[in-house]
């Protein structure tokens, strides 16, 4: 099993939106292939600052997931972010 974590920092004034755009991706990533779980956390120091978990089959299943996300959606919410999102893989036992 694959877990992606990716970190999200939203730009000023956007914070809500960006959350609520993080909670929308759970019908797209729920639908993926080989999705096994997927959350939603906010730093408990800083309001605009989020991680997103998700639990993969694989690293392949999950870059499927992110080229069939419509490209123009993603377009549309590049304002609520304040740079570019990280992430990174990690190998799970469990």
């Amino acid at each position: 099993m694959i877990v992606r974590v990716g970190h999200f920092q939203a730009a000023a004034g956007q914070s809500a939106a960006l959350y609520q755009f993080l909670l929308s991706l759970s019908d797209h990533i729920s639908q993926s292939a080989g999705n096994l779980g997927y959350q939603v956390l906010t730093d408990d120091e800083s309001s605009d600052k989020f991680m997103v978990i998700e639990h993969w089959q694989s690293k392949q299943a999950h870059q499927d997931s992110l080229a069939a996300y419509p490209k123009e959606q993603m377009a549309a919410v590049m304002p609520l972010f304040a740079g570019m999102p990280t992430g990174h893989y990690y190998l799970s036992e469990g």
